[in-house]
């Protein structure tokens, strides 16, 4: 049986994309705060702590669930857009940069995905966003991107956001290097580690970064042409100064 709502959705647009998500009467959508671009009249919004997949938590559960959200840089709180009308009700979402929106049916895919932490757009309810901590400590203080990343866990459907093109890639025992920020997520069957871009002079000429994050196994492996971080740098390498 079905714990997440089930929701249906259109992806409008190419490189600036937002998700139109259609609720039944009393179906829930959770999104990150500050997503929200227009909704239909009938529907109620409310601003929460936690993802609202565990109704029995009580106030310290949230709490320590929100301060784990806020580990990762994002809001403590989470958008909470329901339908309260007796008809159908539309709400959408956009991300905060250019890029494509990726929908994940999380029942198809093992009832799981890591993702970077800023990647999470919106879910049905019942979706319970977490965060999962890379195994060496070492990999979190040297590896930038590489240490947080949320965790997404259910049967419903879940949308991620990521600059640029976006890049699949089908593990079946390969190994895989990626710069740590064009990682955007991974199915479950993937490892996860980080490893130095080379030798010290590759580190600090090569302009690849850093470090890249290994990835191998079997599983899907998702990337962006073009990480946030990385067009912000050559935007403000580019913007006037004052002297």
């Amino acid at each position: 049986m079905q714990t997440s709502h089930e929701i249906d959705y259109e992806i409008i647009g190419h490189d600036m994309q937002l998700v139109e998500i259609e609720l039944d009467p009393h179906e829930t959508v959770v999104a990150e705060a500050g997503a929200m671009i227009y909704m239909d009249d009938g529907i109620s919004f409310s601003t929460r702590m936690g993802d609202g997949s565990d109704p029995d938590q009580g106030f310290m559960g949230k709490l320590f669930s929100a301060g784990k959200r806020m580990v990762t840089g994002n809001t403590i709180f989470l958008g909470h857009f329901t339908n309260d009308s007796s008809s159908k009700r539309r709400v959408s979402f956009g991300a905060p940069f250019p890029g494509k929106i990726i929908p994940i049916e999380l029942a198809e895919i093992g009832g799981t995905i890591t993702c970077q932490k800023d990647a999470f757009l919106c879910a049905a309810m019942g979706t319970k966003l977490d965060i999962a901590f890379q195994k060496r400590l070492g990999a979190g203080f040297f590896g930038g991107e590489g240490f947080i990343l949320q965790h997404l866990q259910g049967d419903g459907r879940a949308f991620l956001h990521a600059c640029g093109t976006i890049i699949t890639r089908k593990l079946e025992g390969e190994t895989l290097l990626v710069e740590a920020g064009s990682l955007v997520a991974f199915t479950e069957g993937i490892d996860y580690d980080i490893q130095r871009a080379g030798n010290m002079t590759s580190m600090l000429f090569g302009g690849e970064g850093l470090f890249l994050a290994k990835l191998s196994g079997h599983g899907t492996v998702m990337m962006q042409s073009l990480p946030f971080s990385r067009l912000a740098n050559h935007i403000l390498a580019r913007a006037p100064h004052k002297d």
